[in-house]
């Protein structure tokens, strides 16, 4: 996971095992990325998603990656979560592009509890071996 702020701060990225010669291919949006931190992890992922706040609505559990939510369970829009097992990276948009989010297990009742201003979600994958 690298950081573009000292102190873990500010644009986060993460990013799977191998050689990024510049930061355009981890998407980033400068090069001053000043810190890195591993986020180990090879156990079981389990992650249950709700189309409503606190928990309400259609529910859905995941265990592996999904690259689009809305072509795969017709979500647009994710309000809650509940990660049973292992941390997960959240994606605004499709294919695991836009702003990324890192879900630890825990409760996250509302969108703003994971550090998101909306609750556009388009994809998420399991944090396996990223660095």
């Amino acid at each position: 996971m690298l950081y573009e702020q000292p102190n873990y701060a500010g644009c986060q990225y993460f990013l799977r095992r191998g050689d990024y010669p510049d930061y355009q291919q981890w998407m980033g949006l400068s090069d001053s990325v000043r810190s890195c931190r591993l986020i180990p992890h090879t156990g079981s992922h389990r992650i249950r998603i709700y189309e409503r706040e606190d928990y309400r609505g259609q529910m859905v559990e995941i265990t592996e990656d999904c690259s689009s939510l809305h072509d795969r369970f017709h979500f647009s829009e994710i309000h809650s979560f509940h990660v049973l097992e292992g941390c997960w990276i959240l994606y605004e948009l499709p294919n695991y592009r836009g702003r990324q989010y890192l879900l630890r297990p825990g409760d996250y009742r509302r969108y703003y509890d994971w550090g998101a201003t909306s609750a556009r979600v388009g994809s998420l994958r399991r944090a396996m071996d990223y660095y």
